[in-house]
């Protein structure tokens, strides 16, 4: 067996996650299951070339068998029935201890969208879930002066891990990268997994930005290896999977049936979904989304995403969780009456359709979400599993691939730039998770602000008052924008900040002749 070459620091503080044993471990599984990602990537660019050409999205003939069948999940834990409300948020240490301790029922700690993957950040994220795992993180803010240390009765905490386009380049093997995925699950499986067996919970994982079915097989069997490795029953490791990519809503099924020893749920990604939208279909001049702010979960082919999502999920077994609210509470009671009304509204539309329960991105949000889902959810009941939509017309490839209607504005391209810009000086930074004009910001905002601005230009589209989409527009707008995220963040922090360098960032892969998959591989470089 080779072993492992590091390129990233071995801080002292690190030696007890990246110990031989656990090296060895990551080794094995690294030899049997890198490089199939990379056939599973070409077949992702294979399928996107068709849809380029005309072949729209649409359920698999090859699978009918499996979505006809009758057949269901091995099964829940306990501890994972009731999800009425979950939190989400990197893994550094201040926000495991404010997240675990919020008023929810689970905590999915993010190696993914919310976390700029440095070395140090990867690997102290390790660090931070093992002490979380075994009761004792606690920090002392220097700033603040405050101490953080968890309550007596916790969140249960879900790991998601990196989708499988993004590699982690401070770990080698046989000289290539690992995929990032397989590290974040296989370091935080080998060193956590005795712990919260004991603790009466389980490894449980969130898994990212699937495709199709095949991707979910590769998961699955790496589940199993690891399981066999260490000697565990099979099924012990849990996982819920989003639902964040046009190919994959038509797939849900088969990604159930291939994952059915281990999943629990499907999740609506929303926010990765829309970005998903425009990239799958960037070559539909009909199906090009209007301003970000307009796309919300009452449009069409969004509320056809969650039902069938819902429908789905509860036929075989799983939960079906609804998607992210993103605001942040204000400190000004107007504007914050004004906030909690909204999450409100999203909510009542998740819980009315039926799903198991809501992310929120604040803890300041999980009471409001608690109640519309208590509500929903009733007295003596830890799920909506009996809801299962059999009254609804069948779910068909034109009801999810509908265009959405919506103006597309200059004022929304304005605020696109300025949001765009600032998460990616943000992310270059080392940081994935922004607060930015009143909302936590993730990856999956910079996605879809370029590659809507992208889609406009490549098909000449006009705003609503009359200015045609350019790249000229583009980077004139973007020299106001500047100015303006300049006054408002003062000129010191810009100065100090890597603005510039982000706004070349955006300009690189806004105006690119092909619209590049993901922002965070190239962006990578910048890290």
């Amino acid at each position: 067996m080779n072993a492992l070459t590091f390129k990233g620091e071995l801080l002292p503080s690190y030696a007890s996650i990246y110990n031989d044993e656990a090296n060895a471990f990551v080794s094995t599984l690294a030899e049997e299951f890198s490089p199939r990602v990379a056939a599973l990537l070409e077949a992702r660019k294979v399928r996107q070339a068709e849809i380029d050409a005309g072949q729209l999205p649409d359920f698999l003939a090859e699978t009918k068998h499996i979505r006809e069948g009758d057949w269901r999940i091995l099964g829940i834990p306990d501890d994972l029935q009731d999800r009425r409300v979950e939190i989400t948020g990197p893994v550094d240490r201040k926000m495991i201890i404010n997240a675990l301790n919020a008023n929810v029922k689970v905590f999915m700690a993010d190696f993914e969208d919310s976390l700029s993957p440095t070395w140090d950040k990867v690997a102290q994220g390790q660090v931070n879930m093992r002490d979380a795992v075994n009761g004792t993180i606690s920090l002392d803010d220097p700033k603040s002066g405050k101490h953080y240390e968890l309550n007596d009765d916790p969140a249960v905490l879900v790991c998601r891990a990196r989708g499988l386009h993004l590699p982690e380049k401070h770990i080698h093997l046989n000289g290539q990268e690992i995929p990032g995925g397989l590290i974040d699950f296989a370091y935080y499986f080998f060193h956590n997994y005795k712990t919260l067996l004991a603790k009466g919970s389980g490894p449980y994982f969130y898994i990212p930005k699937l495709q199709s079915h095949k991707e979910a097989r590769w998961w699955a069997d790496l589940m199993d290896k690891a399981e066999d490795l260490v000697g565990l029953e099979r099924g012990t490791i849990k996982a819920t999977v989003l639902i964040e990519t046009l190919p994959a809503v038509f797939e849900m099924e088969e990604i159930l049936y291939e994952f059915r020893d281990h999943i629990v749920a499907l999740n609506c990604g929303r926010w990765d979904y829309i970005f998903s939208y425009i990239k799958t279909l960037k070559n539909y001049p009909d199906r090009v989304l209007p301003d970000r702010q307009v796309v919300t979960m009452d449009k069409p082919f969004l509320s056809a995403y969650s039902r069938l999502l819902i429908k789905t999920c509860h036929k075989r077994g799983a939960l079906a969780m609804g998607g992210m609210a993103a605001f942040i509470p204000a400190k000004d009671a107007e504007a914050n009456a004004t906030v909690l009304k909204k999450v409100v509204g999203d909510k009542t539309l998740e819980a009315k359709n039926g799903h198991d329960g809501t992310w929120v991105a604040h803890p300041g949000l999980a009471d409001t979400a608690m109640a519309v889902f208590n509500e929903y959810i009733g007295e003596g009941k830890a799920n909506q599993m009996d809801v299962l939509r059999t009254e609804d017309a069948d779910v068909t490839a034109e009801d999810l691939l509908e265009p959405c209607e919506g103006d597309r504005t200059e004022e929304g391209m304005r605020a696109n730039l300025r949001i765009a810009v600032q998460y990616i000086e943000a992310w270059i930074q080392g940081n994935g998770c922004v607060p930015i004009y009143g909302l936590m910001e993730d990856a999956a905002t910079a996605e879809i602000s370029r590659s809507s601005i992208w889609q406009w230009i490549h098909h000449g589209k006009n705003l609503s008052n009359g200015k045609k989409v350019t790249v000229e527009l583009f980077r004139e707008l973007m020299l106001e924008e500047m100015e303006t995220i300049k006054s408002e963040i003062g000129e010191k922090r810009f100065k100090e900040g890597r603005f510039s360098e982000a706004a070349k960032i955006m300009d690189r892969f806004t105006t690119s002749e092909k619209l590049v998959d993901f922002l965070t591989v190239p962006a990578y470089e910048y890290l």
